[in-house]
């Protein structure tokens, strides 16, 4: 299941160490071809608010493998593009399906022992979060190897040999209560306006992802430009540095069953505020740039799980719905940040990226007050 989430999420990644490759192949500027990354990041928002919840209806193997299959043709459409439209177009279908990953997480802690469901989570989120990290080192050795068509391609044929193994290997799963589509969407805003934690986590979430996505969209720009002149596959290896940090995940995971989720959120935050400064000074320098990198990367899973851990608790009986609310706000945030990060470069370049993420980071650390506000408020009634 953390493999197939890997995967699932990875998919939406593929394009942000490709985006010069791309420009040069399909003849469109780079600011058109990164139109691509923002694009990845909305279809998966609406994904999460419309087909996450239906795992709270609809048998979750059968939706999952469903969504899987769905995902693979739009890398198929992507992996044959021969205009932006159709890759465009593939792309969509790709972020909006991709949610396979988000049914997947919601299952796993409903399968395992409610004493470990947040080691559960974080397992299959080190998984998802591998899968995002690793992609774009993938997506640069195999643009190096036979182009960037064949990214696509090898990801749909995995996408659909991993969903037939799901198939057969995942028991059936079903909400003993499950609710019209209609009434399903409906009690999002219900569960969102009853639970106070839901909304300051998801905001934090959002703004967090937020900081990060800065970083996704402009490195590609900043590592091919003239300060380090590297090619997709130096891009691809450089990104391997942040898979190191999807281990936070299962560390994040295991801090939350001992009760110490709040403090790994606040060590997060402050983690990220200070990778931000290092990919400030890393300008010309690799070393630095490097180091903040893993840094910022080591920071998102930990306030990530956090997160979940804290709103997983809130309504375990509709664990799918809080975590299509949760995750619609965190992929919202991922692309208002990829837009924003995009804008500042145009505007100011690597300090622009880097002062806007910064910013993003420390506004998550406001949200986290709040949070903190909540609880004890909470734990005082």
């Amino acid at each position: 299941m953390a493999v197939a989430a890997g995967l699932c999420a990875g998919s939406n990644y593929f394009n942000q160490p490709l985006l010069h490759s791309i420009a040069l192949s399909l003849q469109v500027s780079d600011a058109a071809a990164a139109f691509t990354v923002t694009l990845a990041q909305v279809a998966y928002a609406c994904g999460l608010l419309l087909l996450v919840p239906l795992g709270d209806k609809l048998e979750r193997r059968a939706l999952a493998v469903g969504l899987m299959l769905l995902t693979a043709a739009g890398l198929f459409l992507s992996g044959f593009a021969s205009s932006l439209g159709m890759l465009i177009a593939g792309t969509a279908v790709t972020g909006l399906f991709s949610v396979a990953a988000q049914t997947l997480v919601p299952m796993a802690a409903t399968l395992s022992d409610p004493q470990r469901s947040g080691r559960a989570v974080g397992w299959m989120m080190s998984g998802l979060l591998t899968g995002i990290l690793a992609a774009r080192s993938v997506a640069g050795l195999l643009s190096g190897a036979g182009g960037w068509h064949t990214v696509y391609r090898a990801a749909g044929v995995a996408m659909v040999v991993v969903a037939v193994v799901l198939w057969f290997v995942l028991p059936a799963s079903r909400n003993a209560a499950p609710q019209s589509y209609v009434r399903t969407l409906r009690s999002l805003g219900t569960l969102l306006m009853a639970h106070p934690r839901l909304r300051s986590r998801s905001l934090l979430g959002a703004l967090s992802f937020a900081s990060v996505s800065v970083l996704f969209s402009t490195m590609a720009l900043l590592l091919s430009g003239p300060s380090h002149g590297m090619s997709d596959v130096q891009i691809g290896l450089v990104g391997l540095v942040g898979v190191a940090g999807a281990l936070m995940a299962s560390v994040a995971g295991r801090l939350a069953d001992r009760g110490q989720g709040q403090t790994t959120t606040a060590v997060s935050v402050l983690l990220m505020a200070l990778g931000w400064l290092l990919l400030w000074l890393g300008a010309h320098s690799l070393g630095l740039f490097l180091l903040g990198m893993l840094v910022v990367d080591i920071a998102l899973p930990g306030v990530h799980i956090s997160n979940q851990s804290v709103i997983y608790q809130l309504a375990p009986e509709a664990r799918s719905r809080i975590n299509a609310v949760y995750m619609t706000a965190y992929f919202a945030g991922a692309a208002s940040g990829s837009a924003l990060g995009a804008l500042a470069w145009r505007l100011g370049g690597w300090p622009a990226a880097c002062a806007l993420g910064a910013v993003l980071a420390l506004l998550a650390g406001g949200a986290l007050w709040r949070d903190q506000r909540i609880a004890r408020r909470a734990a005082r009634a």
